[in-house]
């Protein structure tokens, strides 16, 4: 029957369009075709040129009722408000913890219901509460396009990740979902072998700003800087950081244009460290310049002992004649120091000269919920508290 219907919708509109002896002819050729009667063909012939309303499919019942979506959305703010593969990878121990202390009261069902619940539906669920979330403007890279042709392009797969040295530099601005007048930016700078972390704020993205920043930035680095990779932005694409990076002998590379992955390391870096810390607020003043960058409180006595460490294979200056002595393998650098170097305000220090640094763990004995309703230094100066962030408990 479906190859009939599809044969006679193929013929239909030359049929209405024929005179009586090319009709006939047509209503011949389908009769022979389908084995219909000539009074059912013509019948499917006229038919085959009505519209008809197609109804849509009655909606499936959801199999997650509100009270579950109500303890997810708790747990998604609890945890800072994750994709739905963190979230769903961190239910099975947050969930428990949640009830021991009682800031998350559900039955037994429930809770099966909420430990069952798929990655996907959680972003689908979400979406609506994602949205109304803190103000995010949009991108304020704009292309410089005279010094292009003179930047190699270095795509994501060509890192050599095993060599402390090249790093991804990117400006995260802060804006709070108004772009008009002048804010300020934190610049974002990033080892791609070891992850350390260093960030300063500029009050605009002009050249001399961003320039200053990022030679204050690499001068504070525990190892030599070899090579610097950036996006297409005309704060990073000019002449002065070009000649910069000629004197110093470092390889200058920047992206593809609209493609975030080939800086993916600074790209995460600046949500775990900058917008987790700073969030999405606006920072137009002078007093407020230096809140936009993160003051994580990296302890003295690790950088100084990071930067020994650094030093103590080759034993010569901090520059790059030695150089080929001061790059360690993946495995030897066990400390990774950009994982300690940048940690949220009110947690505990990195461990300094001697100390031990504690293995993760889940530390069932805490109360996760607690922990997120008490707001961080940059909230404490500013006065500002997102409720999402910062939920109360939950029944």
């Amino acid at each position: 029957m479906s190859e009939r219907r599809a044969v006679t919708k193929a013929i239909a509109t030359r049929y209405a369009r024929s005179d009586r002896a090319a009709k006939k002819q047509v209503l011949d050729e389908l009769c022979a075709t389908t084995g219909w009667h000539r009074d059912h063909a013509r019948k499917a012939l006229r038919l085959a040129l009505v519209l008809r309303p197609v109804r849509p499919p009655a909606p499936r019942s959801p199999l997650y009722g509100e009270a579950v979506i109500e303890a997810l959305r708790f747990c998604w703010a609890v945890q800072g408000t994750p994709c739905g593969r963190l979230l769903a990878a961190a239910l099975p121990d947050l969930v428990p913890r949640l009830r021991r202390f009682k800031e998350l009261q559900i039955d037994d069902a429930t809770a099966a219901q909420l430990l069952r619940i798929a990655p996907a539906t959680i972003d689908r669920r979400l979406k609506a509460d994602r949205v109304k979330l803190d103000p995010r403007g949009r991108s304020h890279t704009k292309p410089g396009t005279l010094l292009k042709d003179s930047i190699p392009m270095r795509t994501w797969a060509e890192w050599d990740d095993a060599v402390p040295g090249f790093v991804e530099i990117d400006l995260v601005g802060h804006e709070g979902g108004n772009s008009r007048g002048e804010f300020c930016f934190t610049l974002d700078i990033t080892d791609i072998a070891t992850g350390w972390t260093e960030t300063r704020s500029v009050r605009n993205k002009a050249q001399k700003w961003v320039f200053a920043a990022i030679k204050d930035a690499t001068a504070a680095f525990p190892f030599p800087i070899l090579g610097i990779d950036s996006d297409n932005g005309s704060e990073f694409i000019n002449w002065e950081l070009l000649t910069w990076c000629k004197q110093e002998n470092l390889t200058f590379t920047r992206s593809r244009s609209g493609n975030k992955n080939d800086g993916a390391h600074v790209e995460q870096k600046n949500w775990h460290i900058v917008r987790q810390t700073v969030g999405y607020h606006r920072y137009d003043t002078a007093g407020r310049a230096g809140l936009a960058e993160p003051d994580l409180g990296a302890s003295a006595a690790a950088d100084e002992s990071f930067r020994a460490a650094a030093k103590a294979p080759g034993e010569g200056p901090d520059r790059r004649e030695n150089q080929q002595d001061l790059r360690p393998t993946r495995n030897s650098v066990s400390t990774r120091p950009g994982r300690y170097r940048h940690r949220l305000p009110g947690r505990a220090g990195t461990a300094a000269a001697g100390e031990q640094t504690p293995e993760p763990c889940s530390h069932p004995a805490s109360d996760p919920g607690t922990k997120r309703r008490t707001p961080g230094a940059d909230q404490r100066e500013t006065g500002h508290q997102s409720p999402a962030r910062y939920p109360g408990k939950t029944k």
